[in-house]
């Protein structure tokens, strides 16, 4: 029975109910060692088996900690026989990690999104809990990949419940539960079947602190001997109470512990085979079983507490456990598993083991286990006696780190790398890892320099290394890397047009720039992965909106085929950018909701951050003040001018003209960045800002930029935009009809509807009220179509002015596709053009009983029944 565990148990079963009912759900119960998380999970289990659940279930253990997905292994092993069922990518992911030869795993989140495609797979045939216990010595791929499922349950009938330590396991977005200490009534009740005198009952109760575990191992200790005392912590009490016991146990006995307790999975086969180097077999570990301290099956070994396993590690002399170790290591068929005990039975350098080290981390990168093989490419630098073989391992290492998230021991790494005083290539070797991190960390500048610093050192780094750091140099500003970058490249006969074009862009020479922008969307049109990137980043400096709209769906299509789901926040961030500007914006909130799920499951939180900015415009747009300033509080530096031009143009369609002018004027400052599309698209704004306060002149120099920049682009959008700012600044009527003419061609109907707006009013003012009437009309429709309120309400003012006596406030015509949640819009899509459920599932990255569930909720927001009656909408 459990004692005073009633809110811990209503939470528990509240969740396992959920599941059943078809809803999913995770928990994490956090606590100190002792306090009955693991007891809450086996009642837990036994409720759920009884009712027909099926459970799962993994202990993480504290040797494994850093052997990748080796919890994972344990907890998918008895349902391996499942992975043909799931879409390739993700069974070849699993495939890796539970040991067969398959390619390398790209993206190290696609593992999570196996392991929810699984879970939900598994629970079709019902209810299905999983049971995670010791949560924090899980290694970090499978909590990536474990976490990655649990914030992606949604309806599959899938309860998950994680148990771990106040430290370690970070779970942001899922529910804790921290059981409590027990109160004096529920320790006596505890206490009661050990007979102890009231006295030294009470004496117990009041050492132990309510912690259930402590209560029973000191209970029993002072029963046995009544004057046993540490004054130390609860956990080192029962800690030491363990010692205590296995101090008492024969000599073989306590070697027999230590063999467990260095294996940590339990597998007694191997531990037995090691053991007899030794001189030990299973009668030795007679004594403990009889003990309690440990239970033994045909093939395993488990200790009844963590901590027992913790006390006969560390009670052993080194020595001891070093010859264990090796023991251990000699005795082990899988090499990962010899890779984990090497370094604990090395303690001098040895190149050989080293070298296995070497070869484990590449098999641990291989199946995304970054964090993982940081830390064998660690132990093998320790373990390397030659200078520059440590070096070259040490940036291994900081390379795995980066590519695991964690920037900060990145730099660590490379930090001692360099203090091992590294030759020319090694630095060569070692710059893109040390100028990831800085670029990261906001120092742009000097992570561009760096890479050029390491270049011009050479031999050895390719023109990537070029590439990237003209990249750099643009989001820094620095206009010098980037033409640096650009001639080397030229130098080498690799000139590449983005970064040439980039370089004649720094100049203002758009002349020259731009053609060379154009050649580089045409080049990526049908190249490399890589090619294509940079067209679509090519098309954005272009302002090209059809080429960039089609670029960064085919990066989206391409991140969902092949399971990218690291990459795919970027590339839905593009694409909702590209959305708004096309006037899709429901389209592109239904993109960045997705984005920011994915960025918040993977951990991405400066991603998070960024992705505000696109909201953020349509909050603009639409005159939500509120959302918008909320949104653009939290978009990080270079996100900035996304930002103000958000803010900008709040002000703007308020009639705030000098803030939103002295907003625009800040955000531009010097260098590449005010070359960006979206910078050169709020030059409009500082014109009619500027225009209306009478201070032209203010802004003559961005709208001469803006000119040249739209004659070399020839970009319909972008000479409308241009003719309209002259015509703003100069008065004729000329440039109005040549702005309305080329916006016929073009993809933007908010600035369409600004340029019709303006001729509207300039008409009125020249007292041709009909035509006037004509063009804010035109004006009107594309502002009420994109809920442009603010805007909207002056078109009607000019209508009004115009003579348009029947032209008032009116509610917008409700869009049936407002109904739905971003999610639910995005599965109703894929749903009409033919899509299964389970093919949605694969590209969205969902369960299909989530996606079912969306079309659940969906169909009568619709007014529909059926997936034949969704076909027949018009869901554009």
């Amino acid at each position: 029975m459990l004692y005073g565990r009633s809110t811990e148990l209503a939470a528990l079963d509240e969740l396992t109910a959920g599941a059943r009912e078809g809803r999913s759900g995770a928990l994490v119960l956090r606590g100190e060692a002792g306090i009955g998380k693991t007891a809450l999970l086996d009642r837990t289990a036994q409720s759920a088996s009884a009712s027909g659940m099926r459970v799962l279930r993994v202990t993480g253990v504290e040797p494994e900690a850093d052997l990748a997905f080796g919890g994972l292994v344990q907890l998918l092993w008895p349902v391996q026989d499942r992975l043909d069922g799931l879409p390739e990518p993700q069974a070849d992911a699993l495939r890796a990690v539970l040991g067969a030869t398959r390619p390398p795993t790209r993206d190290r989140f696609l593992t999570g999104l196996a392991v929810l495609t699984l879970l939900a797979d598994l629970a079709e045939q019902g209810p299905l809990l999983c049971l995670v216990d010791d949560a924090q010595w899980l290694d970090q791929a499978t909590s990536d990949a474990l976490l990655f499922a649990a914030r992606r349950l949604a309806a599959e009938q899938v309860a998950m419940v994680f148990a771990t330590r106040d430290e370690g396991f970070a779970a942001p977005g899922l529910t804790e539960l921290r059981p409590s200490r027990l109160d004096t009534g529920d320790a006596v009740s505890l206490l009661a079947d050990l007979g102890l005198p009231p006295a030294l009952r009470d004496q117990v109760i009041a050492e132990s602190a309510g912690n259930p575990l402590a209560l029973i191992e000191f209970g029993a200790a002072r029963r046995d001997d009544p004057g046993s005392f540490t004054p130390v912590t609860v956990a080192d009490r029962v800690l030491s109470s363990y010692r205590t016991q296995i101090a008492a146990l024969p000599e073989k006995t306590r070697l027999a512990l230590l063999f467990a307790a260095a294996e940590g999975r339990g597998d007694l086969p191997l531990q037995m085979k090691a053991a007899r180097t030794l001189g030990v077999g299973l009668e030795d570990l007679e004594d403990a079983e009889r003990a309690g301290l440990i239970q033994v099956t045909e093939s395993t070994v488990v200790f009844r507490h963590p901590l027992i396993g913790t006390a006969a590690y560390q009670g052993a002399v080194l020595a001891r456990r070093i010859a264990v170790h090796q023991a251990l290591a000699d005795a082990a068929d899988d090499p990962d598993c010899r890779a984990r005990h090497l370094p604990l039975a090395t303690t001098s350098p040895d190149d050989e083991v080293a070298s296995e080290l070497v070869a484990a981390a590449e098999r641990a990168a291989d199946r995304s286990a970054y964090a993982a093989a940081s830390l064998l490419h660690q132990q093998a630098a320790r373990l390397t006696p030659d200078r520059r073989a440590q070096v070259r391992r040490l940036t291994d290492a900081a390379t795995c780190a980066l590519n695991a998230g964690h920037a900060g021991q990145a730099r660590d790494l490379a930090e001692q790398a360099e203090r091992s005083s590294p030759g020319p290539e090694d630095l060569a070797r070692l710059a893109p890892v040390r100028a990831a991190v800085m670029f990261e960390s906001g120092e742009r500048r000097e992570a561009a320099r760096l890479l050029l610093r390491t270049h011009a050192a050479g031999p050895g780094p390719g023109p990537a290394i070029l590439r990237t750091g003209a990249t750099y140099g643009w989001f820094a500003g620095d206009a010098d890397s980037v033409r640096e970058a650009a001639e080397r490249l030229a130098s080498l006969g690799e000139a590449d047009p983005m970064v040439e074009g980039m370089a004649h862009l720094v100049d203002d020479d758009y002349a020259r720039g731009l053609p060379l922008l154009e050649r580089a969307v045409a080049a990526g049109q049908d190249g490399s992965d890589a090619a294509r990137t940079r067209a679509l980043h090519s098309a954005i400096l272009l302002g090209d909106d059809a080429a960039a709209m089609e670029l960064a769906a085919a990066e989206v299509a391409r991140c969902r085929a092949q399971g990218l789901i690291g990459a795919l926040p970027q590339a839905l961030h593009l694409l909702a950018e590209r959305q708004v500007l096309a006037g899709a914006h429901r389209d592109a909130e239904a993109s960045v909701a997705e984005a920011v799920e994915i960025a918040r499951d993977t951990g991405l939180r400066e991603r998070v951050a960024w992705l505000g900015g696109v909201p953020a415009r349509i909050a603009a747009i639409e005159g939500d003040e509120r959302r918008c300033r909320d949104l653009v509080r939290d978009v990080p530096d270079v996100g900035r001018v996304a930002g103000e031009s958000a803010l900008s143009l709040l002000e703007l369609a308020r009639g705030d003209y000098e803030a939103a002018l002295g907003r625009l004027e800040t955000a531009a400052g010097p260098g590449p960045q005010r070359h960006m599309a979206m910078a050169m698209a709020t030059v409009a704004d500082q014109v009619e800002a500027a225009v209306r306060l009478g201070q032209s002149g203010r802004a003559e120099r961005p709208m001469r930029a803006f000119e040249a920049w739209a004659r070399a682009g020839r970009q319909p959008w972008a000479l409308a935009v241009a003719h309209r700012c002259r015509a703003l600044v100069d008065g004729r009527e000329e440039d109005y009809r040549e702005a309305v003419r080329l916006h016929g061609q073009g993809r933007r109907p908010f600035e369409r509807a600004r340029t019709a707006l303006l001729y509207g009013e300039w008409l009125r003012r020249a007292r041709r009220r009909s035509e006037a009437r004509d063009t804010l009309r035109s004006a009107l429709e594309d502002f009420e179509g994109l809920r442009a309120v603010p805007w909207a309400e002056r078109a009607r003012a000019e209508l009004r002015a115009a003579g348009d006596a029947t032209t008032s406030a009116k509610a917008t015509a409700e869009n049936v596709l407002d109904r739905l949640t971003p999610q639910e819009l995005q599965v109703v899509r894929l749903a009409a053009d033919g899509n299964s459920s389970r093919e949605i599932a694969a590209q969205l990255f969902l369960s299909r009983r989530t996606v079912e569930h969306h079309l659940y909720k969906a169909y009568p927001k619709l007014g529909v029944g059926s997936r034949r009656e969704l076909a027949r909408l018009n869901l554009v």
